[in-house]
């Protein structure tokens, strides 16, 4: 097989991995709350990655290590899986599937805001315009404005509903915020991921036994820990990985990834029951649009 349609395949695996991820936080959701399942699904990733080390013959790597990249690892484990994860699990827990995962995919424009000041990027005035189209995107599904006055839809502008959009739209924020360091360090990608779970899990592990909250979950929950550990923080990135590697450009697989919000649709749908809201599509096609028109102007 030829090393592209090598690229597409992992690709797509990758994606179709990723998309069944909202329906999985929030089927997960209905049996544990947020600090249990982050604490289940980074346990099985931690695992999952560091069985990766062992088959790669790369485990010897972590008895390298100097005190300056634990430090960096202890940081970026507090950033992504912990903060990052927390903070997202509880704007799925306030919303509906639909509406976070939308909302978080606006990080490649928070990248971009981000990096102006960190990154010491100019912006142009096409970019202004590609973040303002997504902007109103954002709007539309914070607001479902087709929802007005509807009793079907209590949630939309109240508490909750302004708390989760807050949370969903701070997850894309710490995402971005994770990328630019996370591009900033050179060392070996599934090993310094295994060593940032590692103390992901540690804090995790704290902020349960801090809170009073450790329990046996039910069978149903425990199995979505283990799903999101498995597809969203392992398995899949190892997926990515490969499509990278062997694709003839980045750009011939990276694109793809733009279908992931869009299937994921569908699988909420199906598997939650959720009505899809025309608001949610718009507002989509806002966001996937303001992101396709800023990458189109990198090339």
């Amino acid at each position: 097989m030829k090393p592209q349609k090598k690229a597409y395949l992992f690709a797509f695996a990758a994606i179709a991995c990723w998309s069944t991820i909202g329906s999985a936080f929030k089927l997960s959701l209905r049996y544990l709350e947020p600090q249990g399942l982050l604490f289940i699904s980074t346990l099985v990733a931690c695992l999952v990655l560091f069985t990766i080390l062992l088959v790669q013959g790369k485990v010897q790597l972590l008895r390298s290590l100097t005190v300056k990249e634990v430090l960096l690892s202890a940081f970026m484990g507090f950033l992504n899986p912990f903060l990052y994860y927390s903070v997202l699990l509880k704007a799925y827990d306030l919303l509906q599937a639909q509406e976070a995962g939308t909302l978080n995919y606006i990080w490649p424009l928070v990248l971009v805001l981000l990096s102006i000041p960190m990154l010491h990027q100019k912006i142009s005035f096409v970019s202004i315009i590609a973040i303002m189209i997504s902007f109103l995107g954002i709007i539309l599904i914070s607001t479902h404005p087709e929802t007005a006055g509807h009793t079907g839809a209590p949630r939309i502008g109240g508490v909750a509903h302004t708390a989760g959009v807050m949370l969903a739209l701070g997850s894309a924020i710490l995402w971005a915020l994770y990328w630019i360091f996370n591009v900033k360090d050179q060392r070996e990608p599934v090993g310094k991921l295994f060593l940032n779970f590692s103390f992901g899990l540690l804090y995790s592990f704290i902020s349960m036994a801090v809170s009073g909250k450790f329990h046996l979950p039910p069978w149903q929950g425990f199995a979505g820990g283990i799903y999101i550990g498995l597809f969203e923080m392992g398995i899949t990135f190892v997926l990515w990985l490969y499509a990278l590697e062997y694709s003839s450009t980045t750009a011939k697989v990276s694109n793809l990834i733009y279908l992931s919000p869009f299937i994921s649709l569908i699988i909420i749908h199906f598997t939650i029951g959720e009505m899809i809201l025309p608001s949610t599509v718009v507002g989509l096609m806002l966001i996937v649009g303001g992101i396709g028109l800023q990458q189109y102007l990198k090339q």
